[in-house]
């Protein structure tokens, strides 16, 4: 049972980076962040409206509650790149996702809503990745609760398994 749940909580397996971190892989990245919210919207054209009230496993988030989960976590990551391209190790925010799924604006809004902050975001996402330099790439942020110094293209890294992480999640819902 506990196996089973593990595998319903991570899907695609939990987050390794990847080392090293080459130009190729890093090429890859910016392509699920280019397309994710093209694959999302076609994960959930086939969702009913009971499908967004679901959750996708016991005492897990509902559909609703990821697709704005990745409207909240997706606007921070670009001001997250965008403070490691404008400050030297600058200390990010984290928050409590479990507390932001529980607002009103995630249990009264339709997703919807937050696809269309996730094709925004992403648009200009993608366009901030396609101007780095090499060295951009090596710039890095703090994160408080790991205490951990991350350059950008381990961030980039990271984002790229969320975007597949809970792509995973909505299909799970589906089957």
């Amino acid at each position: 049972m506990e196996d089973s749940i593990e595998k319903l909580r991570y899907p695609v397996g939990k987050y390794f980076p990847v080392t090293p971190i080459t130009q190729n892989q890093i090429e890859q990245w910016k392509k699920t962040i280019e397309e994710f919210p093209t694959a999302l919207k076609h994960t959930l054209d086939k969702f009913s409206e009971k499908d967004f009230n679901t959750a996708y496993r016991p005492d897990g988030w509902t559909g609703n509650q990821v697709i704005h989960h990745l409207a909240d976590s997706h606007m921070n990551s670009i001001i997250r790149f965008k403070l490691g391209l404008t400050e030297n190790n600058p200390v990010i925010k984290p928050y409590i996702e479990n507390l932001w799924a529980e607002h009103s604006d995630v249990k009264n809004l339709p997703a919807s809503v937050s696809v269309k902050i996730l094709e925004g975001v992403h648009e200009r996402w993608f366009v901030l990745l396609n101007s780095f330099t090499e060295n951009d790439w090596k710039r890095t942020i703090h994160h408080p609760e790991k205490n951990k110094n991350m350059t950008l293209d381990y961030l980039l890294g990271m984002y790229d398994w969320h975007c597949h992480h809970h792509l995973a999640h909505l299909k799970l819902i589906k089957s």
